[in-house]
């Protein structure tokens, strides 16, 4: 409060007439700030009706906020338990209703395609990511808050949702593991039809997987 009161140039004794305690100030700012961002939310997600670019909005609309306002962030964050007294009923029904927003969003998603995965702990890893950016952002290497942000939808929704193209593109974790899987299938068979060549007399023998492991060395060295 005092740091407070020699930046504002209001006494001591006035931000206390005012505000009453420190606890009141503290609610204050967590009222104000969830407030503004649910009410933003819910304008910019008003009209659409996409389960991926609302989720995308989301994303973009909570990072656009706190990017502006870091010193707000490390507040809640860290004093998120602080309030007492009353004052944490109120701020917990706004937090409890932008936490439902967000996992309707998610299961919006996993109705609209089909999709196997918990939306609870994708809310919460969301949430992960988006609410300890304070602690890492550097504009110089993350870009703007929307560019912060479209990487972050990228993240989630490829996690989630097989790609956040959309569901026509085949769910890369199974397409690259049956590429592969086939690669290997057919590396091995490719390998087991190798002729297998007697050596002539003088010559050192060696197996097919031998022999290809010696000449990709010695290829290797060249």
């Amino acid at each position: 409060m005092r740091d407070l009161s020699r930046a504002s140039g209001i006494s001591l004794a006035g931000l206390y007439h005012y505000l009453g305690s420190k606890e009141r100030l503290l609610y204050l700012i967590q009222k104000h700030t969830f407030s503004t961002i649910l009410a933003q939310l819910k304008s910019r997600l008003n009209g659409l009706t996409d389960p991926q670019e609302r989720i995308r909005v989301f994303i973009q609309n909570h990072l656009e906020y706190f990017v502006a306002n870091q010193s707000g962030l490390k507040v809640l964050a860290h004093e998120d338990e602080a309030l007492k007294n009353g004052f944490n009923s109120e701020i917990a029904a706004i937090k409890r209703e932008y936490y439902r927003i967000c996992l309707g969003l998610m299961d919006d998603l996993k109705r609209e395609h089909k999709l196997d995965f918990n939306s609870r702990t994708a809310v919460m890893s969301l949430f992960g990511m988006i609410n300890w950016i304070y602690t890492w952002y550097n504009p110089r290497h993350d870009g703007t808050a929307k560019d912060l942000a479209q990487q972050m939808s990228e993240i989630i929704l490829s996690g989630v949702g097989c790609g956040a193209a959309g569901r026509n593109v085949e769910c890369s974790n199974n397409a690259v593991a049956k590429r592969r899987k086939k690669a290997a299938h057919g590396a091995s068979r490719g390998l087991a039809s190798v002729p297998r060549v007697r050596p002539r007399r003088g010559e050192r023998k060696f197996s097919n997987s031998g022999g290809v492991a010696h000449l990709n060395a010695h290829a290797a060295r060249k």
